[in-house]
Parts: structure tokens; C-alpha cells; sequence
């Protein structure tokens, strides 16, 4: 019998018989891991457990640890739920059920309203089904057999994905699950007796395809383990999550609002939100001029030609705002700063000597996002991106992508998050630009990491169609993970919009140019940020850094010299001169999450002294107002991270 090699991720190797399956390979490791292994990775592509490997390979068995592990069998669940839905509800019609950060979902079609109780008898069928433990079948069809198969069980919603496949190009496969039949490109687990505790957190409404004017669907998320303690720890992820929710603690903290009537999915900043947003923007603009970044400002609308020229228009039209017509010409407002950017750059002849050029800019954009995928200030439609391009040269990239590297650690680290991880996307099947340019661009994002001495994952195929490009993932206090900060290659716009630079040789060379978000935008940030600290920002991030509280009136005066001394320390201070009772008013601003109160009374009053509260930590005693005001101002000039 042929043999092949399998190569594992620790760089080990074995010989197997060709035909080998990832199943009988982790058998072949130990019979634990055969046990928990749920899908594998075969030359960087996830593939099910009885996949035949018929040549030489890199193979990586895949637990619930593993992300990947973990999306399938999340996804599989959610295909465990549409069977038990369709045995509960036999008219079911069904959306799409994706594997999501935290669990899964599924939209469906059904003529009953459900019920927390519907919910719970969802749960029981879903587990009576996996105690079955029937295997996930595959099966590939061509797109009149799917079509033929669909119509029979009256399933619109899928018909409707199949019109918008190519039955040349695209792989049409079903799976199905005892009598349950799903379209779906997989992969799954091997059977759903490995689905052992579910919980279905919730039901709510959504748009076929996100689309307002589709039909309202009904959406059910949830989540599952294969182990109990698994469950119980994420449910109460999820309820200190809700708590932390900056929905609402941006309206109980008065920080911002959406008003529906006047536009949904634009965000206003209230007065403490705006003190926060000053802050953050001060803090990033000196951070920029001290690496060697200029500030530019551009406009909000301009002529569709630079749509056109720059290809928004052809690719991205979906997510812009209609035009507006001034002096019979078609202007839009801006999703994006990058056009105008580079009109600053040809607004003048550029030499070697002038490069890199960073520029950067707080540019606020607006991009249509359907109704139904809005969600506070993490989906909006105008938002402010802490935007910046770099033009250089060919030689100069991999030294600047280091430099921009060095400084999202420098901010996100002030900001509180230490925890990154970094992913390289690659060149996907339909791109732009030589291959001999996406293969320098690439190496130079993978070199940077490496000098860098910083851990990263491949993600193949994941560039954008102009370039490769680096995204930073942050995680929170709750462990869970965000995509912010881009390192963005583009040999698009310099192509398109003719740009060039007058080289050593006299001769005309094209730039460089390099997208770089380190926050994203300022509303995506303000979400994190809130629910990062719950509320609790750090002394120096906070809207109101300290409360002076006199225990009675007759103690105002002391306690507006109080005030009048923080301010001149530039600390942001509030006197609560409400006549109410002083326990109630402790109360109130520990709601308000302010970092410390400064309470006093006669004895305070004599000896020039406060009663120092800090917020979570209570009554840390009698200190001089010298003493105190020094405290809080340290915390603000280090930028102390509580």
C-alpha cells in the first residue's frame, strides 16, 4: 500500500497508508484526542473527521479548544436546531444558521410567535435528537438537483440562495442529520451525539438578508458545550456582559444617544461623551505628531468622479448614500478618506526625498448599513474612522508597516488592552496588482511581525481584492474578542488614480500606499471601551474624574474651595450641592462609576483635609486636600490604567 507523510504542528512526522482519514490519525495519537476531535486541518483547510488524505500533508486535529473546533461545532448545532424546530414545527421554512463570536443562530420562518417556553422545548427536542447520535451527512448535488430538492419541501429562502450560486463555479452540498436535510457548504462534527449541553439564549426578529423590505423572520441565538462547566462559565460571561452592555450604560451614564425619528445609526455624543471623545482625540493627535504624522482635514462630499476613479462606485455602491445633485454634477458624501487623501498628495510634485509621507486625519464617513444590522455605536452609519495613509517607497515599507506595529501596541496598551493578536491576510482568487507586488507586500507584513518578535496567524485568501493586510484582534476584560486596528496594503488606488514620485534615477516610480486604522472609528472604540471597564473608565479617560459631596449646606463654601482647587489642577470635578442626605448621594455617584469623591464636613473643613472614596473600593480615610489633589493628578498625567 502507498504511503504518505503527515506533518503535525509541532513539525513532527509520520507515515500513514494513503486513504488515511483525520479520525483514524488521532486514533493512531491516543484515544482521548479521537474523542475529542471534532473537525481537522488539512493543508490549512478545515475538513470533517472522515476526510481520505491521499497525499503528503499538514495536519492539525481539531478539539473544542481550537477556534475552529469551536465555530463547527457551534455551527452544527444550529442545524441540530433547525431539526429540532422542523419536529416542533413542521411548516418551518428556513433562513441561514452561521457559527458566530459566542455561539450560533438561525432565522426561520414559522406562523407562531415563540415563547421563552417555546425555547426551553426546543432545548429538550435538540437534546432528545443528539442522544440519537446520528452522523452529519454530505452529499454534492448539482444545481437543478438542489433546486428539484428544495421545491419539494417548499423552502423559498433556500431557492433564493441557489438563484445567487453558480452551478458552474460554486460546490452546491446539502447535509443531512436523521431526517433532517440543510443546505449548507460545511464543514460539521461527525455526529450530533458529540452535542451534549445547549442553552438558547433568545429569540428576536430579523430581515431576510438583513433587508428591511424582506419579510421580519424570527432569530433565535444560542450557544453549546461539550461539557457542563463549560455552560455554566459563558452564562455568567453572558450576565456580567449585559451588565456591562454600552447600550446601556451609555444612557445611564448620560455619554450618547441614537434618535430614531431624526436617523437611525447616527450617533450624538452628550456632553459626557463628548468630554471622553476630547480626551481620546488629544491623547491620539500628540500621539501622532510624536510619530511623525501630519493632521489633515478633508471634505464630507465630493464629485462621483472620485468615486468612480477610486472604485467605490463599481464596488461598493451598496454601502453609500445616494448622490445629491449641486450645479448638475453628482456628488456623495464620503464613505471612505482615502480619495481625498491622495488628492492632497498630487496636489503637488513628489521626490524620493519627500517620502514616506504619513498623513492622518479624524475623518468622519457615512456608510448605509441596512436597519437590521444596526446595533448602537458598534454598527452605525456615520462614524469618525482615526484614519491615516503612509506613500513611500517600495524600499521603506517594511520599515514603516514595523513603525505603525510598534504603535497600535503603544495605543492600545495605553488604552488598557494588552492582550492582541495579529492576523496576515493573503492575496484572495480575484485581486489586483502583479503577483511579484503581493508577494513583497506580504513578506513585508510577515517580516515586520517577525522582527517585531510578535505571534501571528495566516489567513488565507483574506485580502482585500487591492492587497494584503494585517488585522489586530483586542480582547476585553470579558475575554472576548474585537476586530479593530488594519495594516492595509493598496495597489489599487495608486494604479487609479495615476500616482507617482520622481525616484534617485529621475525617473517616475509608483508609491507605496498603506491604509492604517489603529482604533477604527471613534464610535466602534467608545463601544469597546465602555463595556471593557463596564462604565469604570480610568482617571484619566473619565468624563468626571471626582465629586467633592459637602455632608450638609452648611459646608458649601469649603466645598467649592475644594472644587475650585481641582479645577486649577485640571482635574474635571462636580459639587453636588443637593440638599439630600449624604448616604444618597454616595449612591448616586458610585452609579455614576466616577473614579473618586471627595466628601466633607466640619472636621475636613478645619483641618483643610477630604474624606477620600474611591468608586468599587469605598471610604479610603481622611487625607489633605493637598495630598488628595496630588493623587488624582498623578493618575491623570500617567495615564494610569486602575
Amino acid at each position: 500500500m502507498e504511503k504518505i507523510k503527515i506533518t503535525f504542528p509541532d513539525g513532527s512526522t509520520r507515515e500513514y497508508e494513503k486513504g488515511i482519514t483525520p479520525l483514524e490519525i488521532a486514533k493512531s495519537i491516543s484515544n482521548r484526542l479521537a474523542d475529542e476531535a471534532l473537525v481537522a486541518k488539512v493543508n490549512g483547510v478545515v475538513r470533517e473527521l472522515n476526510y481520505k488524505i491521499n497525499q503528503d500533508a499538514e495536519v492539525q486535529i481539531l478539539t473544542f479548544k481550537d477556534d475552529e473546533g469551536k465555530h463547527t461545532y457551534w455551527h452544527s448545532t444550529s442545524h441540530l436546531m433547525a431539526h429540532a424546530i422542523q419536529s416542533l414545527f413542521p411548516e418551518a421554512k428556513f433562513g441561514v444558521g452561521p457559527a458566530i463570536e459566542g455561539g450560533f443562530y438561525y432565522d426561520f420562518d414559522i406562523n407562531t410567535q415563540l415563547t421563552d417556553d417555546d425555547l426551553r422545548k426546543i432545548e429538550n427536542k435538540m437534546l432528545e435528537i443528539a442522544k440519537e447520535d446520528q452522523p452529519f451527512v454530505r452529499k454534492e448535488l448539482s444545481k437543478n438537483e438542489a433546486v428539484d430538492f428544495f421545491k419539494k419541501v417548499k423552502d423559498n429562502y433556500k431557492l433564493e440562495i441557489l438563484d445567487g450560486l453558480d452551478d458552474k463555479n460554486d460546490v452546491i452540498s446539502i447535509y443531512s442529520e436523521g431526517d433532517f436535510t440543510d443546505l449548507c457548504t460545511g464543514p460539521h462534527i461527525p455526529s450530533a451525539g458529540k452535542i451534549k449541553y445547549v442553552k438558547l439564549l433568545n429569540v428576536s426578529g430579523s430581515y431576510w438578508r438583513g433587508d428591511e423590505h424582506n419579510k421580519r423572520l424570527q432569530r433565535i441565538y444560542g450557544v453549546s458545550f461539550p461539557k457542563k462547566k463549560m455552560l455554566e462559565e459563558h452564562l455568567q460571561l453572558l450576565e456580567e456582559a449585559k451588565k456591562r452592555d454600552h447600550r446601556k450604560l451609555g444612557k445611564q451614564l448620560g455619554l450618547f444617544g441614537i434618535v430614531e425619528e431624526a436617523g437611525p445609526g447616527l450617533i450624538y455624543w452628550h456632553p459626557k461623551g463628548g468630554r471622553i471623545r476630547t480626551v481620546i482625540e488629544d491623547f491620539w493627535k500628540d500621539a501622532h505628531f510624536k510619530n511623525g504624522y501630519e493632521l489633515i482635514y478633508t471634505p464630507h462630499v465630493g464629485k462621483s468622479w472620485l468615486w468612480e476613479t477610486s472604485g467605490h462606485l463599481s464596488h461598493f455602491k451598496e454601502n453609500m448614500f445616494a448622490p445629491m445633485s449641486i450645479d448638475d454634477q453628482d456628488y456623495y458624501v464620503k464613505p471612505m478618506n482615502c480619495p481625498f487623501h491622495i488628492m492632497i498628495y498630487k496636489s503637488d510634485l513628489r521626490s524620493y526625498r519627500d517620502l514616506p509621507l504619513r498623513w492622518a486625519e479624524l475623518g468622519t464617513v457615512y456608510r448605509y448599513e441596512k436597519s437590521g444590522v444596526l446595533h448602537g455605536l458598534l454598527r452605525v452609519r456615520g462614524f469618525t474612522q482615526d484614519d491615516a495613509h503612509i506613500f513611500c517607497t517600495h524600499e521603506q515599507v517594511e520599515d514603516e508597516i514595523i513603525e505603525v506595529i510598534k504603535f497600535s501596541l503603544y495605543i492600545w496598551k495605553s488604552f488598557g488592552f494588552e492582550n492582541l493578536k495579529f492576523y496576515v491576510s493573503t492575496k484572495p482568487e480575484k485581486a489586483v496588482g502583479k503577483d511579484e507586488l503581493w508577494e513583497h507586500a506580504t513578506n513585508s507584513l510577515i517580516n515586520a511581525l517577525k522582527k517585531e518578535d510578535l505571534d501571528y496567524q495566516i489567513d488565507e485568501g483574506g485580502g482585500a481584492f487591492y492587497g494584503p493586510k494585517i488585522d489586530i484582534k483586542v480582547k476585553d476584560a470579558l475575554n472576548r474578542e474585537w476586530q479593530m486596528s488594519t495594516i492595509q496594503f493598496d495597489f489599487n488606488l495608486p494604479e487609479r488614480f495615476d500616482m507617482k514620485y520622481i525616484g534617485e534615477d529621475g525617473n517616475e516610480h509608483r508609491p507605496y500606499m498603506v491604509h492604517r486604522a489603529l482604533l477604527g472609528s471613534l464610535e466602534r472604540f467608545m463601544g469597546v471601551l465602555i463595556e471593557h471597564y463596564g462604565g469604570a473608565f480610568p482617571t484619566w479617560l473619565a468624563p468626571v474624574q471626582a465629586a467633592v459631596i459637602p455632608v450638609s449646606q452648611t459646608f458649601i463654601d469649603y466645598a467649592e474651595k475644594v472644587v475650585n482647587e481641582l479645577k486649577e489642577n485640571d482635574v474635571r470635578v462636580e459639587l453636588d450641592k443637593r440638599n439630600e442626605k449624604i448616604g444618597y448621594k454616595i449612591r448616586y455617584w458610585e452609579t455614576q462609576k466616577i473614579p473618586y469623591m471627595l466628601i466633607v464636613g466640619e472636621r475636613e473643613q478645619e483641618s483643610n483635609s477630604v474624606s477620600l472614596r474611591k468608586h468599587k473600593e469605598g471610604d479610603k480615610g481622611s487625607i489633605t486636600l493637598s495630598e488628595a489633589v496630588s493623587k488624582i493628578k498623578n493618575e491623570i498625567i500617567n495615564k494610569s490604567i486602575n
